[in-house]
């Protein structure tokens, strides 16, 4: 069995029950981090033999782990933070998973997108999640373009070090609309900033931002 197991996206507080059980039961786990992972298992007092999961070495690993279910060994997949298959490793071993009939379940918990989607205040009904936009602006821009007239709320995830030049480009393609910057979710200086592009810009000053960020964009009016 296969088990992709959300943890806590800053607060340890935050993982749940099942999160520990399924973590002391599983036989190996299969980290984006194996540092980070050894902290949260350490503070929980769980001991565990782990397998390096990430994206560079996603393809290179997944047929150990494919050996590891189909030998009826139990694997829990786990990201540095959040639910596995958000935006990190995960998507590419559960279709496998699928493929070969191997059962897969999840352990649900933290998510930042949704967390930070219902803080910013704008309509939570109907939203798009595109997660981490192309580093260079000119494919930002057309990246952004897709959803320019789509009326769904837009959620992003940003580096603290393009936050800046991310809402230049959201501002040149979106227009001046509502927003909402997201960080450190969860940890003793979460913030959450709202206002229309322009005056969040004009509100990160000339000092680099702290924590990946998400970023809330209204949808086309």
């Amino acid at each position: 069995m296969l088990y992709l197991v959300a943890t806590p996206i800053g607060n340890l507080s935050d993982i749940t029950l099942r999160a520990l059980e399924t973590l002391k039961a599983v036989d190996i786990v299969a980290s984006e981090d194996t540092r980070k992972t050894g902290m949260l298992l350490k503070r929980f007092d769980i001991a565990k033999p782990q397998i390096a999961f990430h994206e560079h070495n996603e393809q290179k690993v997944l047929p150990r782990i494919m050996g590891l279910l189909q030998a009826g060994q139990s694997v829990a997949v786990v990201t540095d933070a959040g639910t596995p298959g958000i935006a990190d490793p995960g998507f590419v071993l559960v279709r496998a998973c699928i493929a070969q009939e191997i059962p897969v379940t999840m352990i649900p918990g933290a998510s930042a997108l949704l967390m930070a989607l219902v803080l910013s205040g704008l309509p939570a009904h109907s939203f798009t999640f595109r997660g981490f936009p192309p580093r260079k602006s000119g494919k930002r821009r057309r990246f952004l373009e897709i959803d320019a007239a789509s009326p769904h709320t837009l959620i992003f995830y940003e580096s603290p070090h393009r936050l800046r030049p991310f809402l230049e480009d959201a501002l040149a393609v979106y227009g001046d609309r509502e927003a909402a910057l997201a960080n450190e979710l969860t940890k003793l200086f979460e913030g959450v900033q709202r206002g229309v592009l322009s005056t969040l810009l004009a509100q990160l000053g000339e000092e680099t931002p702290r924590g990946e960020y998400v970023v809330v964009i209204a949808g086309s009016p």
